[in-house]
């Protein structure tokens, strides 16, 4: 009897793990299947080996002065050449890299975790929910930029301020579209239930509503990213961003208006560098919303 137990139990947990194997599998195959998410993984991960080994095998510091050197074109020496004050370009947009995307990763994390609390507890409990979301409205009332310029203008030109600000900017998106994904979790009727059972307001919450709103939240999250690299570089560009001399993708480009009819190589390429990378993350974005939501996909279809 027991050993007929133990081996229809052995039986289930083996049937259990094949499903498991077969559903990564059929996931793999959706993935590598969506163009647009597999040539965003591509573009972002070329993007985040040049963020890491660019500044370890570049040749020069990205802060060495040399006046004889200035505005160089593209050479073997300098393979991207040099900016007005004789640095190189390519050392300079390899340590860039570091600043912008770490900026934006860190106002991705920062705007996912505050609003998917903001989110969550405006969907569950009615009263926080016109206090919430019209602070959300209140906030995304103002253009991104100007809201972000106005806070920096406040608090003072440096790399922490930068992502304060855009975290108090993109918040209210996030929180905006969590509360849409848990309004519907909200009225399942397992929700009513686990209620009605007397389950806490914080268990039902963490426990049952959060786990429904991460794909969105998840998808979010990437066009977030994106959004904080051009709004950091549209600030450094503006000279409210990144301080001079550590080196951004915005505050180069700023560096290069001044001559960019004499030196084409000072706004092409960390102007290159934004493009891919909002590019890649936007595709990517897109491809993992179709993957995580069907019906979006096929409403898109239809």
């Amino acid at each position: 009897m027991h050993t007929s137990t133990f081996k229809d139990e052995l039986g289930l947990s083996n049937v259990a793990q094949k499903m498991k194997k077969e559903r990564r599998y059929l996931m793999v195959r959706r993935f590598l299947s969506n163009k647009l998410a597999l040539t965003g993984s591509i573009i972002i991960i070329l993007i985040l080996l040049f963020t890491i080994i660019g500044p370890l095998i570049t040749p020069h510091d990205p802060y060495d002065l040399h006046a004889k050197n200035r505005l160089l074109a593209p050479s073997s020496e300098y393979f991207w050449g040099t900016d007005n004050y004789g640095r190189d370009l390519l050392s300079r947009v390899a340590h860039g890299a570091k600043v912008s995307i770490g900026v934006g990763l860190s106002v991705s994390l920062i705007t996912s975790i505050l609003g998917m609390i903001i989110g969550l507890y405006a969907a569950y409990f009615h009263a926080l929910d016109n206090i919430l979301m019209r602070v959300c409205d209140g906030l995304m009332a103002f253009p991104a930029i100007l809201l972000a310029i106005a806070i920096m203008a406040a608090m003072g030109p440096r790399i922490e301020n930068v992502i304060i600000a855009l975290s108090i900017v993109f918040t209210p998106y996030v929180a905006r579209t969590v509360r849409s994904a848990a309004l519907v979790v909200k009225e399942q009727t397992y929700i009513e239930a686990l209620r009605s059972q007397g389950a806490s307001s914080t268990r039902i919450i963490w426990s049952n509503m959060a786990p429904n709103v991460i794909s969105p939240l998840v998808v979010q999250a990437t066009f977030i990213f994106a959004d904080s690299i051009i709004t950091e570089a549209a600030l450094s560009f503006l000279g409210a961003g990144t301080p001079a001399p550590a080196p951004s993708w915005g505050n180069l480009l700023y560096d290069g208006k001044m001559v960019i009819y004499n030196a084409w190589w000072m706004t092409v390429f960390p102007g290159v560098a934004i493009m891919l990378t909002v590019l890649g993350l936007n595709l990517f974005g897109d491809g993992l919303r179709d993957l995580l939501d069907p019906h979006h996909n096929k409403a898109g279809k239809s």
